[in-house]
């Protein structure tokens, strides 16, 4: 996936109705803007706008059946957009162990540094 095409996958998911839209499409396997219209408190034509988003952004592809067009979601698009987050979580996960870690030591044990430090201001008091 490219980056424009990453973006327009975080632009389209940035919207709640839209969000709930592919909810909805990946729970039923496909559906129309006139079900959804039905079921949603706006209108078939802002309904078809917003599957329009999800289609440009690869997040559903519509095919043609009759006189309707059906939308059916691709979860794969969503690829790049989650290895993304997880390259993120795993940076975050890094600095919550070091912090655990520093956070776990004993009270009476020291850091490298500290006792570096503690040894030079001893030193410099037997020499005072």
């Amino acid at each position: 996936m490219t980056d424009s095409q990453t973006q327009r996958v975080f632009l389209a998911l940035a919207d709640p109705t839209r969000r709930l839209l592919l909810q909805q499409l990946c729970e039923e396997g496909s559906g129309t803007a006139a079900s959804f219209a039905t079921r949603l408190p706006i209108t078939r034509q802002a309904i078809i706008k917003h599957l329009v988003t999800l289609e440009q952004a690869g997040l559903v592809t519509a095919r043609e059946t009759g006189r309707e067009r059906r939308y059916v979601p691709r979860p794969e698009a969503l690829q790049a957009v989650t290895t993304w987050i997880g390259a993120i979580e795993a940076q975050w996960d890094q600095r919550l162990a070091a912090l655990r870690s520093y956070l776990l030591e004993e009270p009476g044990t020291s850091s490298a540094q500290e006792q570096e430090t503690n040894a030079r201001a001893n030193t410099q008091k037997e020499m005072s």
